[in-house]
């Protein structure tokens, strides 16, 4: 299965879900549709590489966590990306993300900002794992 996310219509937010084989890929595509529901991904330039730590007891809050991170990026160094190389290993109680992001500080001539994300949120999240693939579904408050 090629990994993919795709966005669906909600009322006054934006709702996306992502499948993929494994972790590192569907954390990759959540990272790629939040950043597109920004910006024009296409447009980013790979000048900074920025390393993003997370940890958590649930797969699901890990990924709200990175999701967290990517947001608080953008509010507070201004920075995008559109490159993402991760790696999570589940240790005794908890699992370890670890994320290499490549991108920009915004530029809004460039970039084609689109919304502004405000916050992740826990309304619908949902991360799920069956017959062999996983999924996400994600709502953003914008």
């Amino acid at each position: 299965m090629e990994p993919f996310h795709k966005f669906i219509d909600h009322t006054a937010d934006v709702l996306f879900v992502a499948r993929a084989e494994d972790l590192p890929e569907l954390f990759e595509q959540c990272a790629f549709a939040v950043e597109e529901t920004m910006i024009n991904i296409k447009k980013i330039k790979s000048v900074n590489d920025i390393k993003i730590l997370c940890e958590n007891k649930k797969i699901d809050g890990l990924l709200f966590d990175f999701i967290d991170e990517l947001i608080f990026f953008k509010d507070y160094k201004q920075l995008v990306f559109s490159k993402f190389d991760i790696k999570i290993d589940q240790k005794e109680d908890k699992y370890d993300l670890t994320c290499v992001a490549t991108g920009e500080k915004i530029d809004f001539t460039r970039h084609e900002p689109k919304v502004d994300i405000k916050a992740v949120t826990m309304h619908m999240f949902k991360v799920e794992q069956s017959r062999g693939s996983w999924k996400a579904q994600v709502l953003l408050d914008i």
